[in-house]
């Protein structure tokens, strides 16, 4: 058996591991509506920076996720061209979520979070994530 032949196994069992995580599911839940904020993503779930930060670690090393920073800003977004597996992956979350209490929550909260332009939340959150 050569070196590759678990290759698909790993990428699956790295991409279950961070679907292991209610708080995880709720970011990639948040992120269907397009590119957030970690300020934004900090006040939707209401834990700490650290917390967040390896949440977002966890699901940029599966590929479930992209980040870039612009100056101070860190912005979090699902791949814009991901693995076939990635994709189906998302596609059936997206499925299976639609339905959730927690998720219809969060898109209500989210509608309100993003009427706040993301230099208040980080006023708010004391530099938590941006400075």
């Amino acid at each position: 058996m050569k070196r590759n032949d678990h290759a698909i196994l790993g990428t699956l069992a790295t991409i279950a591991r961070a679907l292991g995580d209610v708080n995880r599911l709720r970011i990639l839940a948040a992120l269907r509506t397009g590119e957030l904020c970690v300020c934004q993503l900090l006040e939707l779930l209401g834990l700490a920076g650290a917390t967040v930060s390896q949440h977002l670690a966890t699901l940029r090393t599966a590929g479930l996720i992209d980040t870039r920073k612009v100056g101070r800003w860190v912005y979090v977004a699902r791949p814009v061209a991901p693995t076939p597996l990635v994709a189906t992956t998302l596609a059936n979350l997206d499925e299976a979520i639609e339905q959730d209490a927690t998720v219809r929550a969060d898109g209500r909260k989210l509608g309100t979070i993003l009427a706040i332009e993301p230099a208040e939340l980080a006023l708010r959150q004391r530099g938590g994530c941006c400075e």
